[in-house]
């Protein structure tokens, strides 16, 4: 068992309606353009997998995925729109955990190795990825640029959502290199907002790129976002592929 704060069945009940508008074609039709590509005719591997966003749209373009995923109750609301013969899920850690066959992708997105919190984990996770690849193979992470420059002298308190019915912030200890984000959402109209907060070790592309190393795989590319925008120093995320030797 890794340190990942485990998702319990109201947080999974609750996460597609939430998340309606990253689920959106809209938001996700690049990502699963970018992954379907860099599959081919290969199998994908999703760490994480969740509720079925992204690795269910990808089955249905003819992608055939697996996945593994920690949280039971994430896993049982996906299971209720595809069954184990359509897309099979394998409970466990993305760190350790190890699911028959070979893949030409293995993919983490939406800032999910992040919910590692030791560093040794967040290197586990990339030999985990390097174990299941075949020769040739990549593996994908999307995640947030730490947001540091936003950060005044003396303040460890970063907004990043003021809207209507959300209220989000980070805060930051960068000695330990943790960020807690914290949510305050409104569920109802009666005024009252529901509190929640999650933990995140938070990792700089040039860190990521040595626990690839560690792993035996090599950056291929890196861009700003799905479509394939420059990674530039005011980028706000990255898409990174690396891939290991054939």
């Amino acid at each position: 068992m890794t340190s990942s704060e485990l998702w319990t069945r109201a947080t999974a009940d609750r996460y597609d309606a939430e998340e309606a508008e990253n689920s959106s074609a809209a938001v996700l039709g690049p990502a699963l353009a970018f992954l379907a590509e860099l599959a081919g005719d290969g199998r994908a591997l999703e760490f994480a997998i969740g509720t079925g966003r992204v690795g269910i749209p990808l089955r249905e373009l003819g992608v055939p995925v697996a996945g593994i995923e920690l949280s039971e109750p994430m896993a049982a609301v996906l299971r209720r729109k595809a069954d184990e013969d359509t897309l099979p899920v394998t409970i466990g850690d993305m760190a350790t955990t190890v699911v028959p066959g070979g893949f030409t992708l293995v993919y983490l997105v939406y800032n999910t190795i992040s919910n590692l919190l030791t560093q040794d984990e967040q290197v586990d996770c990339f030999r985990n990825a390097a174990r299941h690849l075949e020769p040739g193979g990549r593996f994908v992470i999307e995640l947030l640029v730490p947001p540091l420059r936003f950060l005044p002298p003396g303040r460890t308190a970063v907004p990043f959502d003021v809207s209507e019915r959300h209220l989000g912030f980070d805060t930051v200890d960068m000695v330990e290199q943790m960020l807690v984000s914290h949510h305050f959402t409104r569920d109802g109209d009666d005024g009252r907002y529901r509190r929640a907060n999650s933990r995140h070790r938070y990792a700089w592309p040039a860190e990521l790129d040595l626990m690839a190393r560690i792993a035996g795989l090599e950056l291929e590319r890196r861009v700003a976002d799905w479509d394939g925008a420059p990674f530039t120093q005011d980028s706000a995320k990255h898409i990174s592929v690396w891939r290991k030797p054939a």
